[in-house]
């Protein structure tokens, strides 16, 4: 699935949503850091991988964002470091101006204020004013894979973020995925308005009816009951 489809598949999913999706489906949940978070929020970020490694020069972003096709997003691996910003105004206008559809990095930004004004998506680790004073010797491997986190993501993924968090799913699920956690979203949806109006959640869970299963010896767990009924609230 293309970068520009997936940004307008995912639009109306969250990262709860595609995370329980993926645990439905048995798709391992890879979450960017806890520490990973947007410029401000309310920011939604879709979009299939563009990998790179960063060795102390943009000149591997420039590569990358030649590489890349519209709707892409960039992650860029600075291996967390909490010494240096790799990412600042220039390289994210100009992932902007490629048609990227955001950037997420695993380590620190600078700029911050030009950033809110160009308004591309970026999550990251934090902020720093200085730039890296280094200048390591670029591997092979810089732009076909990154890591974030404990996780490696190529262009074989797709990266998902917002308000709750980052996390990354296999590209040739990515159909799959949306659709089980579109079927969660409207299920929570209907749950939540029906709650705001005549019920409680412990009603539509059915749980009197769980809790004497369980009293009576049954082996069945929560979250199998509420799969029984068609309940979502946890996966």
């Amino acid at each position: 699935m293309e970068s520009v489809k997936l940004q307008r598949t995912y639009l109306d999913l969250t990262t709860p949503h595609v995370a329980d999706a993926c645990m439905r489906l048995g798709i391992p949940v890879r979450c960017a850091p806890t520490g990973m978070r947007p410029l401000w929020n309310n920011t939604h970020l879709a979009g299939r991988v563009c990998p790179a490694r960063h060795y102390g020069s943009v000149d591997v972003f420039l590569e990358a964002i030649d590489r890349a096709a519209p709707g892409d997003v960039l992650i860029v691996d600075n291996e967390g470091r909490q010494d240096e910003a790799c990412v600042g105004d220039l390289v994210t206008l100009e992932a902007s101006r490629a048609g990227l559809s955001g950037i997420v990095i695993w380590g620190l930004h600078r700029d911050t204020a030009e950033l809110r004004t160009i308004r591309l998506p970026i999550f990251s680790l934090g902020v720093l004013p200085v730039g890296p004073q280094r200048l390591d010797r670029q591997e092979s491997h810089a732009l076909s894979s990154a890591t974030c986190g404990q996780h490696m993501v190529t262009a074989d993924d797709f990266v998902l973020g917002d308000d709750d968090g980052v996390l990354f799913v296999p590209l040739a699920r990515a159909g799959e995925v949306a659709e089980v956690a579109a079927s969660i979203r409207d299920t929570e949806r209907h749950q939540a308005a029906r709650m705001h109006f005549d019920t409680t959640l412990r009603k539509l869970c059915h749980f009197d009816e769980y809790l004497a299963a369980r009293n009576s010896g049954a082996d069945i767990t929560f979250r199998q009951h509420l799969r029984s009924i068609g309940g979502e609230i946890e996966e």
